[in-house]
């Protein structure tokens, strides 16, 4: 008796603490939707921040300047001297005249100018290459907040699913206790035997085993959750307002691939890297043309002389240039760097092709997938609705003494299966709708 007064203390200490922890955050905390944790992490994310980041520096980087479209002015000024012996020999003959320590100094400031008029028009390519560049800026900051949106989506689905896996094996310890209260009662009256007691003991601590790490479970993803929204507290309560796992059962496969074509953030990050090759050709072409360059200043210098018919001489005024050049041979070079790039293009093409080859894969893989798990989430949620009428019979039978533990445990397992089944049916098809908007195009609408 020592022994079983032992257990049954152990085990509702057990089921409180953990009633207390899971629940004792439920009703002080508000309730959290999806579209709340996406803004959370649209704001916070560390990678989405980044990525932000780099797209300012692409469009920072589209300026004409930077396309080398302006000119440059430069403002200097320079001091110089010397100090020097001087020996001069007369031409005629006689003697050598000798000077000593003749200082010479020179000073020169002034505003200069360099502008490049003509180059083949590769300033002007440089240009477009910058606004493309700026748009796949764009694109690779939008794939990443398409990236998030299905991580962050999946989690909290995830989150959902633990739940209720959770609340099927509390369910499921209910159903295991009230068995325990029964044996012990009957126990003691003497219509059961103590290997049935033993039996109906071991099947609790079994699931209250299943549900303490349950627990682990979801607490893992609570963590994953509170990480990807960045919040500094990591363990920070979190409770989902959706207590079961809806998915759209309406999805059209061609609107979605014909989305995919129109759509897919990487297919529309191939064509820019595609049109980026076809602009380095032209700028390689840009090199079968003359350059044009024009130099002006503007500036005063002076220089004093140490020993001289001048002792000091000022210059004050403009000057300027034009430098017009062609380059008539550079080693074959520049054919080859034509070819290539024409290589380039090509592989871009067929890449592209590639491309949309897998997502076509991807994409007939995933629509099965989602296919299937519909069908399979039907016929579970059909199992489910037997298991437990089946149970419920099972229980009847057993409680007037019809039914063996044995033949009961078999029951409630059935049933916590059927469940389980269920979730993850509903969980998988929940990923595939996810998988399937995140490669049309469309997963912004899950923040809506």
């Amino acid at each position: 008796m020592k022994y079983s007064l032992l257990t049954r203390y152990n085990i509702r200490l057990t089921l409180l603490s953990l009633s207390f922890f899971s629940f004792s955050g439920l009703f002080s905390q508000e309730k959290t939707n999806l579209k709340r944790c996406i803004e959370t992490g649209l704001e916070k994310n560390f990678e989405l921040r980044i990525s932000k980041n780099n797209q300012r520096i692409s469009d920072n980087n589209f300026t004409p300047g930077n396309a080398g479209m302006l000119p440059t002015v430069d403002l200097n000024s320079a001091y110089a001297g010397s100090l020097r012996d001087r020996t001069n020999y007369p031409s005629g003959g006689g003697a050598a005249v000798e000077t000593s320590n003749i200082s010479d100094t020179g000073f020169d400031a002034g505003v200069s100018l360099s502008w490049t008029i003509f180059d083949g028009l590769s300033m002007f390519t440089n240009y477009d290459r910058l606004k493309v560049l700026q748009k796949a800026g764009e694109l690779n900051t939008r794939l990443a907040i398409e990236n998030f949106v299905a991580t962050i989506s999946g989690e909290y689905y995830n989150f959902v699913q633990q739940n209720i896996r959770y609340s099927n094996l509390k369910s499921a310890v209910g159903l295991s206790k009230e068995r325990l209260r029964i044996v012990e009662a009957r126990y003691k009256i003497g219509s059961m035997s103590r290997f049935d007691l033993q039996q109906a003991r071991v099947d609790f601590n079994a699931d209250s085993s299943r549900l303490i790490k349950q627990q682990e479970t979801l607490f893992a993803s609570r963590i994953r959750m509170n990480q990807l929204m960045a919040l500094t507290d990591v363990e920070q309560q979190f409770v989902p307002s959706d207590t079961s796992i809806v998915f759209n059962k309406l999805l059209s496969k061609e609107d979605l691939w014909s989305n995919t074509l129109k759509s897919n953030t990487l297919i529309l990050l191939a064509e820019k890297e595609k049109n980026i090759s076809i602009l380095d050709l032209k700028t390689s072409q840009s090199k079968n043309y003359p350059y044009l360059k024009l130099n002006a200043g503007y500036g005063y210098s002076t220089d004093k002389y140490g020993a001289s018919t001048y002792r000091r001489q000022d210059y004050l005024g403009t000057s300027y240039g034009l430098t017009l050049g062609f380059n008539v041979f550079d080693g074959l070079n520049r054919r080859r760097q034509q070819q290539n790039a024409r290589i380039q293009i090509e592989n871009k093409t067929l890449e592209t092709q590639e491309l949309e080859l897998s997502l076509r894969s991807d994409f007939s893989n995933m629509w099965m997938a989602y296919q299937n798990n519909m069908e399979l989430t039907a016929l579970e949620q059909e199992n489910v609705n037997n298991a437990r009428l089946n149970y419920d019979i099972a229980m009847d039978r057993y409680k007037v003494g019809d039914l063996s533990g044995i033949e009961l445990r078999e029951a409630q397992n059935s049933l916590l299966e059927a469940e389980e089944r269920l979730v993850q049916a509903q969980y998988n098809t929940k990923l595939c709708e996810i998988s399937l908007l995140q490669i049309s195009g469309g997963i912004a609408g899950m923040m809506n």
